[in-house]
């Protein structure tokens, strides 16, 4: 597979290992990032998707850009039990 993948040979819905190769990231991160809902994704079934063009103004929000449409969520902390003291 290439390292880089040409803008035209890009899917409009692409899966995690099409959506961090045209990012650039890993898989794994990519994966993080829409579990945290940091970035703009949807599941289909149990597989995360992301669009191309949500993408695309999400990047150029990220980098300072005007974005075409508002695409990301806002990020909240996650809620972690409390730790119990032993006994």
């Amino acid at each position: 597979m290439k390292a880089a993948v040409a803008r035209s040979e890009v899917r409009e819905v692409m899966d995690i290992r099409q959506a961090a190769e045209y990012l650039g990231i890993s898989p794994d991160t990519l994966y993080k990032y829409a579990s945290e809902s940091f970035i703009p994704a949807f599941k289909l079934g149990n597989r995360w998707r992301f669009k191309k063009s949500r993408l695309d103004d999400w990047m150029d929000q990220q980098s300072g850009g005007a974005p075409q449409a508002a695409v990301a969520k806002e990020v909240k902390p996650r809620q972690r039990k409390p730790v119990r003291a032993a006994r």
